[in-house]
């Protein structure tokens, strides 16, 4: 499936709003935006839906792992009741605009079940079921013998009804059709109101960063505040069409969905520049990992597609949505997504469109990026704060074809997809230096 090309930015704009990013988030802002009649445009480095948007398994969940039980212990009641709401409206809201905008795009509504493989983890799950029920949502625990479509036996699940999968580059290019976008069009660096790119600039009263990972390292201090992780995804073809889909409780599991006679295995995370699954010396275990699991449980299937993603994930599990700082009170940021891109997106759009337009969201404090930390993020920011410190100081010593452009530190190799990362924050580059991935802005040195 195709969206049709766009042109780069012809010269310099002047617009009400500008969005940087043409992925599902930078998207749905700009749609909300128009309909509300604000100017706004939309530019993209590359091509739109290019970057993690074409990537995703595309699941339309509220189910975002073990997430509420913790968030009501160690956040309070009152955020948890807000993270569920957004994420609940976010899944109805795709729903009604597929059904108004008459969106062709294999929308499907199915359960979604949270499974693990371990008797000891149903106690957990039972708690997840009982608090998501306490705060509206459509949530039980099921047996295991209840989970049929899997391939292995589960100890249990957490079933959330009503949740849904699509194809989001179909519901992209029909989105994206009558907004102003501009491809092929490099952000090199933001100044007050305006965005200067490798075609011209942008003067905007408001910016929105929908660009996955916030390039300018201050105000904000994003790359403090999160980091990236990757997961990979293999295609097999000759599966009969599920009425469900899963994601593993367990860190080792894998996630499974159909989408009509193909069947999506996800897993493998792991975070960037380091090794996952086990594997102590080599950053090459996710394409590897799935295969295995394809020639266990599907060795009849057929593997027809591989691909990667790469999420931010922030420390206290929450994205980080709203106004960039109070430095800068007219950017607004979108980011630290945690595997969830598609519900996020959503959230994302709805409350900054709505402050754009002078009107208040009744979830946007829950996702503040001035929020103080909730305790359950303390300990992933003392290890992020120690990877940090570990890569820079790899970096003062290593060679400068080795550094990343970003901050300096020491970049790994990934044989598997052949390119460097960063432990640090992320960026990535292929075999040759290019960028692939932020929020490092520039290629490595040679």
């Amino acid at each position: 499936m195709e969206i049709p090309e766009r042109e780069a930015l012809p010269g310099n704009r002047r617009v009400q709003t500008a969005v940087i990013g043409a992925g599902m988030a930078g998207i749905l802002t700009a749609y909300f935006l128009k309909k509300e009649g604000v100017d706004v445009v939309v530019v993209e480095a590359g091509r739109i839906a290019g970057g993690q948007t074409k990537n995703t398994t595309a699941k339309i969940t509220s189910q975002h792992g073990l997430i509420y039980h913790k968030m009501m212990q160690k956040a309070g009641r009152e955020k948890a009741q807000n993270y569920a709401m957004a994420a609940e409206d976010a899944v109805k809201i795709y729903e009604r605009i597929i059904k108004e905008e008459k969106v062709e795009c294999h929308f499907k509504k199915l359960p979604s079940y949270l499974y693990t493989l371990y008797k000891s983890r149903i106690g957990d799950l039972e708690k997840e079921a009982a608090t998501a029920r306490e705060l509206g949502m459509k949530a039980r625990f099921v047996e295991g013998r209840e989970l049929t479509e899997l391939p292995f036996e589960a100890a249990g699940a957490v079933c959330f009804e009503n949740q849904g999968q699509f194809s989001p580059l179909e519901f992209i290019k029909a989105l994206s059709g009558p907004l102003e976008i501009y491809e092929n069009t490099k952000v090199l660096s933001v100044k007050g109101h305006v965005v200067l790119t490798d075609k011209g600039e942008i003067t905007a009263e408001n910016i929105v960063f929908a660009c996955h990972y916030p390039f300018p390292v201050i105000p904000g201090f994003y790359f403090l505040r999160q980091h990236q992780e990757r997961s990979y995804v293999i295609a097999l073809e000759g599966h009969k069409e599920w009425d469900g889909m899963y994601y593993c409780a367990d860190g080792e599991g894998i996630s499974l969905r159909s989408a009509g006679n193909i069947l999506l295995l996800g897993g493998g995370s792991r975070r960037t520049g380091k090794p996952g699954n086990g594997m102590q010396n080599c950053i090459m275990a996710g394409y590897s990992y799935l295969q295995e699991a394809a020639g266990k449980y599907y060795p009849a299937l057929r593997e027809t597609a591989r691909w990667s993603a790469q999420d931010c994930m922030p420390h206290d599990e929450i994205p980080f949505i709203g106004r960039f700082s109070v430095y800068r009170p007219y950017w607004y940021v979108a980011t630290g997504f945690k595997k969830w891109g598609m519900t996020a997106s959503m959230v994302s759009a709805l409350i900054i469109s709505s402050r754009i337009c002078g009107k208040d969201s009744p979830y946007e404090k829950i996702f503040s990026p001035q929020r103080l930390l909730f305790r359950m993020g303390v300990k992933n920011l003392l290890a992020d704060i120690g990877e940090s410190i570990i890569g820079l100081g790899r970096g003062l010593f290593s060679k400068k074809e080795r550094k990343c452009p970003h901050m300096g530190c020491r970049l790994e190799w990934n044989s598997e997809e052949e390119r460097w990362e960063c432990p640090c924050h992320g960026s990535g580059f292929d075999r040759d230096g290019k960028l692939l991935d932020d929020p490092a802005r520039r290629d490595m040195k040679k």
